[in-house]
């Protein structure tokens, strides 16, 4: 469930959260395709970002990732169990790019 910015918002996406104003009244409910007038009116209502269904994509290259990766587990390189964390944490961001 990606939180996309508005200006990045696409017909057809739907919202993975409802939409409310400030005093907790749902403005567009949990499901709701968005069309372009639906993406006016979010735009008109100063929102920045909303919830949409479907896998989120990371902004930043792979590559980025995956070297702040190794550089996040450099210190502890030889812990067995960190090793472990590290791959998991590997593979799961390679898998975000498949």
């Amino acid at each position: 469930m990606p939180k996309i910015l508005v200006e990045q918002l696409k017909p057809g996406m739907k919202l993975a959260r409802p939409l409310m104003n400030s005093s907790g009244m749902v403005l567009m409910a949990e499901g709701t395709e968005l069309t372009e007038a639906r993406i006016s009116k979010i735009e008109n209502m100063g929102v920045d970002s909303v919830y949409t269904d479907g896998p989120s994509k990371p902004a930043r290259p792979k590559e980025e990732l995956l070297a702040s990766l190794d550089r996040r587990f450099a210190k502890v390189e030889g812990n067995p169990q960190m090793a472990l964390i590290k791959k998991a944490v590997r593979e799961h961001i390679e898998a975000l790019y498949e």
